[in-house]
């Protein structure tokens, strides 16, 4: 098949165009696809759809964090390189292989004589010449500085002998200290770093460590190591976190700051005890991604003004709610760089502390030493507190001295647990709070879930289809007038409604998809409220009022922001749990 005569009957370029490229071609010693990209004659995705049809070779388009250290090994990268061809899942006895150019005899035969070679069979994909320089780029350093430090490490081990397999002895102490495992434990964060991942998870099997990395909300396996290497790898992370190393039996958490790429980073260790051996989770807390304003964060129009207008307040409640992973604290902390001035004392108390921000106290509370949520709640109550920051209202007692702070004066921030904004008057009641001090004291209830932003490079409109155009008519048939307008707004001329597609480009790994952005509902306290809620707790007539309001649900503000190109729908239909 020749991708410059494909183009051609396609009227895709014309023959005098062809011609210049094929002689480009023999020029340069490029590939015609190479030639055609570099010129921008088409579109990466339509050439590759285009040559996937015409091959009758499936086309694929995987994540980097897809594709395992130990699968890559598979294929020599010399060959890789050469050849256009990265492996990209083993199973069995069956691998997975990506091919810029399937089509070419010499990889195929390259091809055999692996398989041959490594005893397995091979099933090839096409995939596009952005995706294998993204594999390429993302694991070669990976690939080289990790086995280095892999082979480093077990000739210590080897020479510590049985004292490291026990996990006990001076012999653990002094190895985790020396340059492999340090080395290896580097390149872990770096990778995690460079690849914006938000956690790490290092998970001890039966043969095997697997090392995780979370992308936009999903875990990916990235590197498999030997077992034998694990002890050393916690240990040393354990003493970056300043935990013992010879506690194995209870989990510990702790935390360090290590710079990478020149900036300073924060990481929140966890450990855990398993059937297996420990493992370890950890959170990485990059200040110039974690550190956003309100207007990054997802909050935009109705929503972002009701929450300005209650922080601007002299004193009162302000709530998000969620579940896990959600990006309440975020939301939280940058209305207290809204509120961060001089003439302010903000005093926060944490579990834990995610990011340190200049200019407030913040305090880990420590509930095994007595040291929790409501203690500590007291004690800041004696500090002279301008703005308060609770980390999460778990119990009556601290949703009773939160009311408290809110009601002699103070502005008060923080979390609880209810599936949506609506829920939280319920919620205060059941905690055992006189209904009469929550119109006073509550300003604001937000909830919030997170979704993928598509990446602005790649994304693409296109006409909703039936089951979305049906999806998107239902939620707004529900909707308050002014989410109504709003959704119009977006509509453009004709009747159907145009949704974004994820595309995938070099800029974001072909994932489509680049950072995250949060939905909200946000319902601010009203006379109409008060009264509801001084008359009869009934969820029903607080979500009346909160379409009198203007309140727009956590699927309509989501559907708003797929219909203007933030996400995409089906990212909402995933993360909103309404029917």
């Amino acid at each position: 098949m020749d991708i410059i005569e494909l183009l051609v009957q396609k009227n895709i370029l014309s023959a005098e165009k062809a011609k210049e490229v094929q002689d480009e071609v023999k020029k340069s010693s490029k590939r015609a696809e190479e030639v055609v990209l570099g010129e921008k004659l088409i579109d990466e995705e339509l050439l590759f759809s285009l040559k996937s049809e015409a091959l009758g070779i499936p086309l694929k388009t995987p994540d980097v964090g897809e594709v395992s250290l130990k699968v890559l090994e598979l294929v020599p990268e010399d060959s890789a390189k050469y050849y256009h061809m990265v492996p990209l899942f083993h199973a069995g006895n069956t691998l997975e292989i990506g091919m810029v150019y399937p089509e070419d005899l010499n990889a195929q035969e390259a091809l055999k004589f692996l398989a041959r070679q490594g005893s397995f069979s091979y099933k090839a994909f096409l995939i596009r010449l952005s995706t294998f320089e993204n594999l390429m780029k993302q694991y070669r350093s990976l690939k080289e500085e990790m086995k280095e430090a892999l082979r480093e490490l077990e000739k210590e081990i080897e020479a510590e002998g049985v004292q490291i397999r026990e996990g006990k002895g001076v012999g653990l102490q002094r190895l985790v200290q020396e340059a492999p495992v340090t080395k290896m434990v580097a390149v872990i964060l770096r990778t995690a770093v460079e690849g914006n991942a938000s956690d790490i998870h290092i998970e001890p099997a039966k043969e095997n460590v697997r090392v995780r990395f979370r992308f936009l909300g999903e875990l990916h396996s990235s590197l498999v190591l030997p077992l034998r290497v694990q002890q050393a790898i916690v240990a040393r992370i354990k003493i970056l976190s300043s935990l013992r190393i010879d506690e194995m039996r209870i989990p510990q958490d702790g935390r360090f700051s290590a710079p990478v790429e020149g900036r300073m980073i924060d990481f929140r260790v966890s450990t855990f005890p398993t059937a297996l051996g420990e493992k370890v989770a950890i959170r990485v807390l990059d200040p110039a991604t974690g550190l956003k304003g309100l207007d990054e964060l997802g909050l935009e129009g109705a929503n972002l003004a009701k929450v300005k207008a209650a922080a601007q307040r002299p004193y009162g409640l302000i709530l998000a709610t969620g579940p896990t992973g959600s990006g309440k604290t975020t939301t939280l902390y940058a209305i207290l760089q809204l509120l961060n001035r001089e003439g302010l004392n903000i005093v926060s108390l944490e579990d834990p502390i995610e990011y340190l921000v200049a200019g407030v106290n913040q305090s880990q509370v420590r509930p095994e030493i007595g040291y929790d949520f409501a203690s500590g709640l007291r004690q800041i109550l004696r500090q002279d507190p301008n703005i308060i920051m609770v980390g999460e209202v778990r119990d009556k007692e601290t949703a009773s001295l939160v009311i408290h702070a809110a009601l002699t004066g103070h502005i008060v921030l923080s979390t609880l647990h209810t599936n949506n904004a609506q829920g939280v008057i319920p919620r205060l009641v059941d905690m055992g709070i006189d209904t009469y001090l929550i119109p006073s004291t509550l300003s604001v209830a937000m909830s919030q879930r997170l979704v993928r932003r598509l990446c602005e490079e790649c994304k693409e409109k296109v006409v909703a289809q039936k089951p979305m155009q049906q999806l998107i008519e239902q939620e707004l048939a529900l909707a308050s007038l002014q989410v109504k307008k709003q959704a119009e707004g977006l509509r453009g001329k004709g009747k159907e409604f145009f949704v974004y597609k994820a595309r995938g480009c070099k800029k974001c790994a072909s994932s489509g998809y680049s950072g995250r952005i949060a939905i909200f509902e946000v319902l601010s306290m009203t006379p109409e409220l008060s009264e509801i809620v001084l008359n009869k707790v009934s969820e029903n007539a607080i979500a009346k009022e909160a379409k009198r309001q203007g309140m727009a649900s956590m699927r309509q503000d989501g559907i708003l922001k797929a219909l203007d190109g933030l996400t995409t729908l089906e990212e909402i239909v995933r993360v909103s749990d309404e029917p």
